[in-house]
């Protein structure tokens, strides 16, 4: 039974939403040629990994043993405060101009 602070169900669901964005985002700059030009695929590719982590510790949080999973749960929190930081400084930048 999940007690009210048990986060890991909220940051798998969450952390992979945005994984899906960010595939799209990567496979739109890729289709339409700009991933040569632009640094925003790097920086999606980056985030797209710290999604990723999120969502297999949250989920190993959710489906593991009792003792590891507070530890589980706070590292996958921490990579996705990490991708959702940077995809908030990538969209800061790119609409500043200084990426393209």
């Amino acid at each position: 039974m999940l007690n009210k602070d048990h986060k890991s169900s909220h940051i798998l669901n969450a952390s992979s939403n945005l994984l899906g964005i960010c595939f799209v985002v990567l496979t739109s700059l890729k289709v339409l040629n700009i991933a040569q030009k632009s640094l925003i695929d790097e920086f999606t590719t980056a985030a797209i990994i710290l999604f990723m982590a999120s969502c297999i510790l949250s989920f190993l949080s959710i489906r593991g043993n009792i003792k590891n999973e507070s530890r589980l749960e706070n590292i996958a929190d921490f990579f996705f405060l990490a991708g959702i930081s940077l995809l908030f400084i990538t969209t800061l930048l790119f609409s500043f101009n200084v990426i393209y």
